[in-house]
């Protein structure tokens, strides 16, 4: 299975790029994990909020395929434990799922219309984060889910 995290915006941070690309190359021990990042809008600043999320909708539907599994990382998403999480993961795959598309929408959310289209929905925290840093949060929960599912001892129960 191909795991694919779609995201707005790239890290200005190198500190944080580091840790997420270092999460990135000890998953490719256990599947194939992808991050793609989609340009920041370029007019944002003439834009409301909501024609923002439209037009970052636009260009997030173009990367996704429709035999896609695609989950959205929101706040009021399904919250998991690391265990819960690495037993969902095993789920899809054990279901034949080809790709599993999590996405992390710009700084003001998702669109209605993917909110609507794609009812799957994950909270990494009641806490609110920003966007970058929920990527290296991301990233490091999907490689812990894999030691976990692995029984290596990254992960201490």
């Amino acid at each position: 299975m191909e795991v694919q995290l779609i995201c707005i915006g790239k890290t200005d941070d190198s500190e944080l790029q580091k840790l997420i690309s270092n999460y990135e190359s000890r998953l490719k021990h256990y599947l194939k994990f992808t991050l793609q990042v989609i340009p920041d809008l370029k007019d944002a600043k003439n834009l409301s909020q909501e024609q923002q999320k439209v037009k970052e909708a636009v260009l997030i539907e173009k990367q996704l395929r429709t035999s896609d599994v695609v989950i959205l990382l929101d706040e009021y998403g399904k919250e998991f434990s690391s265990v819960g999480f690495s037993e969902f993961l095993s789920k899809k795959m054990s279901s034949g799922c080809k790709r599993l598309v999590f996405l992390i929408g710009g700084p003001y959310g998702f669109a209605a219309s993917l909110h609507q289209q794609y009812k799957a929905k994950i909270s990494l925290s009641q806490m609110t984060f920003s966007h970058q840093m929920i990527r290296l949060f991301f990233v490091e929960q999907l490689y812990r889910a894999n030691t976990i599912l692995k029984n290596e001892p990254y992960h201490h129960r």
